[in-house]
């Protein structure tokens, strides 16, 4: 994490954004959301058929995992920065009434809206928590698989996230995202800047970077592979993609 990032200040802006994105999805922002975005990067429709369209609504994912989660009848799925609560329902699909699925996020608006539709959708082993992806509120080995798409990017400690991610999850889980990186480093002025670091630019790694931490925290990557259909909408946010390579990608690995 660079020394020079006023962490508060950041967090402040992802939170208004994010704010935001669960009030009034139809607004504009650096990047594009909603079910055709879902159906463009790879959801099936008959899974999406099956969730709230409130939630898609607010959808600002980057890619699809859930191939490489490989989530089975049963598992128990944390979702790091769960948003509105498209990816924790399109998991409540695949774990049956056995498993559980868990939304952690730190923005109480989007928390608020996700426990709304889950409420009205009746799924009882579905939760919402508050919380950070740096300091995640469940015990060791608590689950078999971790997934988080477009978020870990806004998080000044990525190194931390996947500790924890690493932590929560038992002997042999499975940890599949979807998310922002970098081609090449980013100057402190893109960094520092509150706007496109909340719109999922500023804290992109650069994705060799990505994957050490990854693999520092204990991970064995088993795939990466770039998300061509992904793009950013504002000219600023594109203009900083063509000129450091930011990109999205999809990872997955297992413990």
């Amino acid at each position: 994490m660079a020394n020079s990032l006023d962490v508060d200040k950041l967090e402040q802006a992802v939170k208004s954004v994010y704010q935001d994105v669960a009030e009034e999805p139809d607004e504009g922002y650096h990047f594009e959301m909603g079910r055709p975005l879902a159906e463009r990067l790879g959801y099936p429709p008959e899974h999406l058929d099956r969730i709230p369209a409130e939630a898609m609504e607010s959808f600002a994912g980057v890619g699809y995992y859930f191939d490489l989660a490989a989530i089975e009848d049963g598992d128990d799925v944390l979702d790091l920065g769960s948003g509105s609560g498209t990816d924790v329902f399109v998991a409540a699909l695949h774990v049956g009434d056995d498993g559980s699925v868990t939304g952690l996020d730190m923005t109480v608006q989007q928390l608020e809206k996700a426990r709304k539709l889950r409420d009205e959708a009746g799924l009882e082993n579905v939760s919402f928590e508050q919380g950070y992806i740096e300091d995640v509120p469940f015990d060791d080995g608590a689950f078999d698989v971790v997934v988080s798409n477009g978020v870990i990017n806004l998080s000044p400690d990525k190194a931390q996230v996947f500790e924890e991610a690493h932590r929560v999850l038992a002997p042999g889980g499975r940890l599949a995202i979807s998310d922002i990186i970098s081609e090449e480093v980013m100057p402190e002025s893109i960094k520092n800047d509150e706007d496109l670091w909340a719109a999922c630019i500023g804290g992109a790694e650069q994705i060799d970077r990505y994957t050490t931490a990854i693999e520092a925290a204990g991970f064995a990557v088993t795939d990466v592979r770039d998300n061509s259909q992904y793009e950013f909408i504002s000219d600023r946010a594109a203009n900083a993609c063509e000129k450091y390579g930011v990109k999205s990608v999809t990872l997955g690995a297992t413990k």
